[in-house]
């Protein structure tokens, strides 16, 4: 694994609270977190990212939920802290949405999507994020006992969010 891109400072001062960052500035923290990170086929992890962000923008989601999108996989990857999220000026729902959707180390899947059934505007970033990784053109690349694990995956993943 590449070496891990510098977290994003934080705007800090000691006067009123930070406004929100926009949709661009929060794309840009997940573009730099994610710098030099490439997918399963070897593409730019970013536009795994814009993908799944579009998705969510496609199937209705709103702001809050579009800036979880460009966040979804940062604490989970590692390319962001846990911290950095608790201190961001991101709305709360747009935090919760990324830690329900943050995979937890040896936690069942049952469990994964329990929580994000849970949490408000999850389930729809968690389907965007789904329908890229599922999307065949992107599986085509991969040898045939990945493809077939991934697809099985994932299926198993829509099932539990009562996708089908």
């Amino acid at each position: 694994m590449p070496p891990m891109p510098p977290t994003p400072p934080l705007p800090h001062d000691s006067g009123p609270p930070a406004r929100p960052l926009s949709l661009a500035e929060v794309e840009a923290t997940a573009r730099a977190a994610h710098a030099g990170q490439t997918d399963k086929a070897g593409r730019p992890y970013a536009e795994h990212l814009r993908a799944v962000a579009e998705g969510v923008r496609r199937r209705g989601g709103d702001a809050e939920q579009i800036a979880a999108a460009w966040l979804h996989d940062a604490v989970e990857d590692d390319a962001l802290t846990e911290g950095w999220l608790a201190e961001a000026p991101l709305s709360r729902r747009t935090k919760d949405i990324v830690l329900a959707l943050t995979k937890r180390a040896g936690e069942p899947p049952e469990a994964y999507a329990a929580r994000i059934l849970a949490t408000p505007g999850a389930r729809l970033v968690k389907e965007a994020d789904l329908a890229h990784n599922a999307d065949p053109a992107r599986l085509a690349v991969l040898d045939g006992a990945t493809r077939t694990r991934l697809t099985e995956k994932y299926t198993r993943m829509r099932a539990l969010l009562g996708q089908g």
